[in-house]
């Protein structure tokens, strides 16, 4: 366990912690464990999640524009998003994160590309459903935390793995806010 994992660690988690709480400053700490996890992934060859820090990187700046303007100036309410798109949604991820896996698989000595490209794939659509302030967000944290948690303990790093582990729990615990929310609205 490196100063940075720790580092990116703390951050990540109060950013995470955060969003489940629909605190609007998720945004600017989880860039900062962006740029700090990405040193991590790159050092243990979990290039998916290096490209996954960029996209979090530009994703938090916009994300972050939604949820203070995205409503003529007001924050947009949680919403749920219709089945067939939340399919269409699923397939695409599916469909990017093999052709990922394919191009890490063949030109790069990527540890474990199938996973580490499904983990990049369903957050990349886990982030836009957050930034939409749309709930099922959360049903595609825990399939993503479900997966990360095993694949970053077989590359030692266990502080992380246990983070995800938190992160798996903060879903629910953001599930159960964010429907509690859009009970009262």
């Amino acid at each position: 366990m490196s100063l940075v994992e720790m580092a990116a660690s703390t951050t990540y988690a109060a950013s995470v912690w955060m969003a489940a709480r629909n605190n609007v400053h998720t945004w600017w700490i989880g860039i900062i464990g962006c740029l700090l996890y990405g040193w991590v992934f790159f050092s243990v060859q979990l290039y998916a999640d290096v490209t996954l820090q960029i996209f979090f990187i530009a994703s938090s700046i916009a994300g972050w524009v939604n949820w203070l303007k995205g409503n003529q100036g007001s924050a947009i309410p949680i919403r749920k998003t219709p089945g067939w798109r939340l399919a269409a949604f699923a397939f695409a991820a599916l469909c990017v994160s093999s052709g990922y896996a394919y191009i890490l698989h063949s030109f790069t000595n990527a540890w474990s590309p199938w996973l580490d490209s499904l983990i990049m794939t369903f957050s990349i659509m886990a982030q836009f459903m957050l930034m939409g302030r749309r709930i099922e967000n959360w049903y595609a944290w825990l399939l993503v935390n479900t997966i990360a948690v095993p694949l970053y303990a077989s590359r030692e790093l266990y502080l992380t793995a246990g983070l995800y582990l938190i992160f798996w729990c903060n879903a629910w615990y953001g599930l159960y806010q964010w429907r509690r929310e859009m009970k009262t609205l």
